[in-house]
């Protein structure tokens, strides 16, 4: 007896297409938060633009003398400049792909550009910011000596702090100081026994962040937990990748733009034209001219450290 089966009907029983995108799991862009530094009175366009600072004069604790005169002393400057550049990135779809796929190609493509903007973005902001010169190696003198037992802890927290207030670097609108820390290192952080002695305590108080996993608060830092905190891969000793944790206040890193018509301080997605004979091939990218420079060295303290669950081999 010959059965009906899925093998001998192969040409009509064919898998099923769900004709919704997925996209790749994407973390949150978040350092152009700390580029809160822009020009207000721009003087014209040009390359770049200069933010100028005047320096304090010295204190005078010494008592004046009766009938004679102050010396003067001279004000004196310094400037930072920011120089603008160029960044895009494009995709070209073909008439083919567009008539014989089962997803809405364009659309989908435009999603990808978008992210890859705001990616690519931050990308630059972060490399930025995690260059500045005030640093601190956990357990040790320079980043290529770092061990994996050199782990990130709410000491560390508290010295930066300390550092920061020192150089009177202002905190944000809550008056803490923000800092960007890479979830392995968080991990080793909610361990520490004054960390944990917190969150306990904050448990009976409102138990809600707590159970979302959020670090919150401590010891005038608000912690924002992302993958996006550096790592410098097999950058400790022995192969031991190395955590960037930055803890920042206000005017730390700068962003210049264009204000010429047509450009602004966010990117924007470009439809380019279509130029071939048949019309077949649709571009679309992203452009932004704009620059980012660190503002005041004073406003950051970067932390590097490994972490337990970090590749330490």
């Amino acid at each position: 007896m010959a059965y009906t089966t899925t093998s001998t009907l192969d040409d009509q029983v064919k898998t099923a297409f769900d004709q919704v995108a997925y996209f790749a799991l994407r973390s949150q862009p978040l350092f152009e938060m700390v580029a809160d530094v822009r020009s207000t009175a721009q003087s014209h366009n040009g390359s770049g633009v200069q933010f100028t600072f005047y320096a304090d004069m010295a204190q005078a604790t010494s008592a004046l003398t009766e009938g004679s005169d102050v010396t003067a002393v001279a004000l004196t400057d310094s400037a930072v400049t920011v120089t603008l550049a160029e960044y895009g990135n494009a995709v070209i779809t073909t008439a083919k792909v567009r008539g014989t796929s089962f997803l809405n190609v364009d659309a989908d493509a435009a999603n990808i550009v978008g992210y890859n903007m705001a990616d690519s973005m931050d990308k630059i902001v972060s490399d930025v910011a995690n260059g500045g010169t005030n640093v601190t190696h956990v357990g040790q003198t320079s980043r290529g000596a770092i061990t994996a037992s050199d782990n990130y802890s709410a000491a560390e927290g508290r010295k930066a702090v300390a550092q920061l207030r020192t150089r009177n670097a202002p905190g944000w609108d809550n008056g803490n100081y923000m800092a960007i820390i890479h979830p392995d290192v968080s991990y080793d952080l909610r361990g520490d026994t004054a960390v944990t002695d917190v969150i306990n305590y904050q448990l009976y108080q409102d138990g809600a962040p707590i159970r979302a996993g959020s670090i919150g608060t401590f010891n005038g830092i608000e912690y924002i937990e992302n993958p996006r905190a550096g790592l410098i891969a097999d950058g400790g000793s022995g192969n031991v990748d190395v955590y960037q944790t930055l803890i920042c206040g206000r005017q730390a890193v700068a962003k210049a733009f264009s204000r010429a018509p047509g450009f602004g301080p966010e990117p924007s997605i470009v439809v380019g034209p279509v130029t071939d004979t048949l019309r077949r091939f649709n571009p679309i990218g992203w452009y932004h001219l704009a620059g980012y420079g660190i503002f005041r060295e004073e406003c950051m303290q970067r932390v590097e450290a490994a972490s337990t669950i970090g590749a330490n081999t």
